[in-house]
């Protein structure tokens, strides 16, 4: 599994898609699974997660943080699929890749109480964005898809950031900032 982690996470990064697009989407669990793993927005925000809950002194931050960051997630799903007004909802997609990353580089060690506040506040934007865009024949399948796979991507980022914050702080760090100066990035784009 080490020689995997990195490289996978890697070849991830690069095949993601183009940041910030939404568009409307096929149905089904098939969609559902791979449109968090196409927007590059979507995918840095998500690995973020995992990584920063890694950094957390507390062992149950792990698990909580992302669990809160998918819990938000569907409620957000649910307004965007029904219409409910979320306003700003790039514009919070966009932030929290550069927050999730600036939590990363500065390794911020947060009660987990909080930590899972910080991360449901953003998932209330990336659930909206899921919500609003998918198919209409097909809700059930494809939110159970994105949150599968959102949970996997959380996974990814917990594993990534559990081997290297207990190896090498100072790598997870600089990938941290890398994950900002990305949102810095789309937020241009």
């Amino acid at each position: 599994m080490k020689r995997f982690t990195l490289p996978t996470a890697l070849f991830l990064l690069l095949a993601s898609g183009t940041a910030l697009a939404h568009p409307g989407h096929d149905g089904g669990l098939v969609a559902g699974l791979t449109h968090p793993y196409t927007g590059l927005d979507h995918l840095l925000a998500m690995v973020a997660v995992g990584l920063w809950s890694a950094q957390q002194p507390a062992k149950d931050a792990l698990w909580k943080i992302p669990l809160a960051f998918v819990s938000v997630m569907a409620v957000g799903a649910f307004m965007g699929m029904t219409g409910l007004p979320l306003p700003q909802v790039e514009n919070g997609i966009v932030a929290s890749v550069v927050f999730l990353g600036l939590l990363v580089a500065f390794s911020l060690r947060l009660h987990t109480g909080v930590g899972m506040a910080l991360v449901a506040a953003f998932a209330l934007f990336h659930g909206y964005a899921h919500g609003a865009e998918a198919p209409r024949d097909s809700l059930a399948a494809f939110a159970t898809g994105f949150v599968l796979a959102t949970a996997s991507l959380h996974g990814l980022g917990v594993a990534l950031g559990w081997y290297t914050h207990r190896r090498a702080e100072v790598i997870l760090r600089v990938g941290g900032a890398g994950v900002a100066l990305a949102g810095a990035w789309l937020a241009l784009n």
